[in-house]
């Protein structure tokens, strides 16, 4: 076919008929998506093929122009899957490009295919196609990084190690506790993500550029061919709505916010003055002038990249806040920050799966540093209040005892009962302290005593492992 007849290739000299000359070649590069919209290739012909099936089904376009469409479209699927597509800049996007293709493969049919839609709805149908199948990714490897979180939890479920607040040593608890709390946020994180595929496996192709089309289309069954749960049943928000981007890049904001904040523990914990853990060599890098340094890079990156996800959210909720309905050229800045995104969350999560497993914990160092500090200083105040004090004068008491114990430069275990019952002022009150209370002032015994759920005690920490794994069905 000579390109005379096709007028989407044409496009070089004038955008179409009713233009008098070409389109500047900056302004043709500055509002051109080719660049970056060709990863939607592959779902644009899976639209593209529903729609004709459609047009074929409803009568409006002929069994012969559908039969020469898939014929056409295979053949582009098999040039894109090879690498051998040609990506023109003149002719825009993704669309148009694979349009200009099929229309020289197969002649008027291919011109058929548009009956019926606009870029408008294609792009939008594109979009959400894409993100549903990239959701579906990403949902698997939470699931794996919160199944590596579980097994490394298990298997430490009785490590002891200090808890902090402020970052002062505060209780004692088990890593495996410490562990489950991302475990926890991971979940709601993975809950978030289900939300939003939800709310966004709506239909909006036959919204056409706004308005709809008056061809006697049926949206349900393109809607059910595709695997959408419904149509959108607005036309001007089906083709300008990108609630369903806002709300992935906040999710993944959020996810990001819990890798780093993991990540920030995981460099701590790494540190020589902390010495909890060591990562594998294979997720550190050396010093260039420094011969002795293994730093921690991934969790470092990670906490970076933090910020970038962040970015592409006030990036998208920046582009819609004065949007008019419908559609605006505008809505082409949707992509770039969105598949940042995606890009971003998935490769982090795919990387914090396999290195969690990994992770070598230093046992005895976690239990060393949770004996400094006085962490059992809340055990001792709780036993006082157990035996009939009342928490503010058994707090006031064991104050003083810790401070006794800084000026003697020990712990609470290194005191004799006598000297426990005078440094807490209660000397005259041998009713309160008696021998039973050293079993609760040791870490283990402060750990074991948390017997409720959500707790740290080891087999709180074993049942919570059991509950994740259910929620998994693993």
């Amino acid at each position: 076919m000579s390109s005379s007849k096709n007028s989407l290739a044409n496009k070089a000299q004038a955008w179409s008929a009713r233009f008098a000359e070409p389109v500047d070649e900056l302004v043709q590069r500055y509002t051109a998506s080719i660049g970056f919209d060709h990863r939607f290739a592959l779902v644009d012909i899976e639209g593209s093929l529903a729609h004709a099936e459609m047009l074929a089904k409803q009568k409006i376009i002929s069994a012969a122009d559908l039969a020469d469409i898939q014929k056409g479209m295979a053949q582009i699927k098999g040039e894109i899957e090879a690498g051998q597509f040609e990506w023109q800049l003149a002719l825009e996007d993704v669309h148009l490009n694979i349009e200009a293709r099929l229309t020289n493969l197969i002649g008027d049919a291919g011109k058929r295919l548009h009956t019926g839609r606009s870029r408008n709805d294609q792009v939008a149908t594109d979009l959400r196609l894409w993100l549903r199948s990239n959701i579906d990714e990403i949902q698997g490897s939470l699931t794996a990084l919160r199944s590596a979180l579980l097994n490394l939890a298990e298997t430490h479920a009785a490590t002891i190690m200090p808890g902090h607040t402020h970052l002062q040593v505060a209780q004692p608890i088990t890593f495996g506790h410490h562990l489950m709390a991302y475990f926890e946020m991971f979940s709601r994180d993975a809950s978030r993500l289900a939300d939003c595929r939800k709310r966004m496996n709506r239909l909006p192709l036959g919204a056409a550029a706004l308005a709809g089309t008056s061809y006697p289309i049926d949206r349900e069954w393109v809607a059910q061919k595709l695997g959408f749960d419904g149509i959108c049943t607005n036309s001007l928000d089906a083709v300008s709505d990108r609630d369903f981007a806002i709300e992935f890049c906040a999710f993944s904001a959020t996810l990001m916010m819990h890798v780093s904040r993991l990540s920030e523990e995981l460099i701590l914990w790494l540190s020589p003055r902390f010495g909890f853990i060591d990562l594998p060599d294979r997720f550190c890098t050396g010093s260039s002038i420094m011969p002795q340094k293994k730093n921690p890079d991934v969790p470092e990156l990670a906490r970076g990249k933090t910020g970038r996800v962040y970015g592409d959210l006030i990036a998208l909720l920046t582009l819609m806040k004065s949007q008019p309905l419908a559609y605006n050229k505008d809505n082409q800045e949707d992509k770039e920050p969105l598949f940042d995104a995606v890009d971003t969350v998935q490769d982090t999560l795919r990387i914090f799966a396999d290195m969690i497993p990994h992770i070598v914990v230093q046992k005895a160092v976690m239990q060393a540093a949770a004996e400094e500090g006085f962490a059992t200083a809340t055990d001792l105040a709780d036993y006082l209040v157990k035996k009939g004090l009342a928490f503010r004068d058994a707090h006031e008491a064991v104050a003083h005892a810790v401070k006794a114990c800084v000026g003697r430069k020990c712990n609470l275990t290194d005191l004799s009962l006598s000297e426990l019952r005078f440094a807490c002022g209660l000397d005259t009150r041998a009713d309160l302290i008696g021998e039973d209370v050293f079993p609760l002032l040791t870490v283990t015994g402060s750990v074991q005593s948390r017997q409720h759920p959500g707790g740290t005690a080891p087999q709180q920490v074993l049942a919570a492992v059991q509950r994740g794994r259910a929620e998994l069905k693993l």
